[in-house]
């Protein structure tokens, strides 16, 4: 099995485990950077962050400073217009304490960014190239439109889109065509947000794609040492595994909150990104700290909602977010009471 895979045009070549750098955030500086030199050690060297990702980016400068050139770095920006680009680039250079970012993207757009639109976006990224502050130029997104834009237009070097077991036959043709346009294709949310448990399963199903690279969020250490053992072990594709894929398959396809959190803030406080998806949450990780007094605090804010629907316009997988709330309060009631067992 092939266990490296090349980013397209960029020639990026790096063990199929990149590290999702969202979670660090989390966690204390000590232990992030703990965290990220232990990843290091053992053979991974692409790590993807982003300025929203609060300290993310603070704490891989720090991880890595010294030892720029044995790691590539790839960031985002949330920026809608050129001057914010810049504030945004530099903030990231100080952050990441380095003079160049490998793989500057922008971050979830809902437009494609393009040579003299009004945003001034690509121009500012392409004016960047040209200094050498940043290597090559990518797009995140979640919105499949966008998306194929992005491949068609050729102005992009990588595409990072939601990828998993879960994908639909509209994902995987994206993938395909991505590998047409030698365009590196990098799998977020490869876990699916945490509902995906067997991250064997996971690893097999996104090792059939050699031009797929996954970013795993890793946020402990015993998270770390699952990915890090298929670098020499790396998992191929069973029975079991496709048993296991088949099941998860016929459960969750559908109508499910991904967690992007594209949906937030909410104006009546209720955490969307977690309360849209609790009954799914419930039955696939440990239910106490779900049950909780918080947990319980933070569902009965879903009775708060004003339903202005700027969860539903905003979502990019187009949801009816209300009504999935709730479903999920109702669910969440009867497990509560007793009457359904998780």
């Amino acid at each position: 099995m092939k266990v490296t895979v090349t980013l397209g045009k960029t020639g990026i070549t790096v063990n199929k485990n990149a590290f999702g750098a969202l979670p660090i955030q989390r966690i204390s500086e000590e232990a992030a950077v703990q965290l990220l030199r232990k990843a290091y050690e053992n053979g991974i060297t692409f790590y993807d962050t982003a300025r929203w990702y609060t300290d993310s980016e603070h704490k891989v400068g720090t991880a890595f400073a010294g030892m720029r050139d044995k790691i590539f770095i790839a960031t985002k920006t949330g920026a809608k217009n050129a001057e914010d680009f810049w504030k945004d680039l530099e903030t990231s250079l100080a952050n990441l304490q380095t003079d160049h970012i490998d793989l500057y993207q922008f971050h979830n757009p809902s437009f494609c960014p393009k040579p003299g639109d009004e945003s001034g976006l690509y121009d500012a990224a392409q004016k960047a190239k040209e200094q050498g502050r940043i290597r090559h130029i990518g797009i995140t997104n979640h919105r499949l439109a966008v998306a194929h834009e992005a491949v068609e237009s050729g102005l992009y070097e990588t595409l990072q889109f939601p990828f998993s077991y879960l994908a639909t036959d509209k994902d995987i043709e994206l993938v395909e065509k991505c590998r047409q346009a030698d365009m590196g294709f990098i799998a977020m949310k490869a876990l699916s947000g945490g509902l995906i448990t067997n991250s064997a399963a996971a690893y097999a199903f996104l090792a059939q794609y050699d031009n797929v690279l996954p970013i795993w969020g890793v946020q402990r250490e015993s998270e770390l040492d699952e990915f890090l053992s298929y670098i020499d072990n790396p998992p191929v594709m069973t029975e079991e595994l496709k048993e296991v894929i088949r099941r998860d398959r016929e459960e969750l396809l559908g109508d499910f909150c991904r967690g992007c959190g594209y949906c937030m803030p909410c104006p009546a406080g209720i955490e969307i990104n977690t309360c849209a998806r609790m009954s799914l949450l419930l039955r696939r990780s440990p239910s106490a700290g779900h049950l909780s007094r918080s947990g319980q605090e933070m569902m009965m804010k879903i009775e708060n909602c004003i339903h202005c629907n700027q969860c539903k316009s905003k979502c990019p997988y187009g949801l009816d977010t209300p009504t999935l709330l709730q479903k999920n309060l109702e669910d969440y009631k009867r497990v509560l009471a007793g009457e359904v067992q998780v």
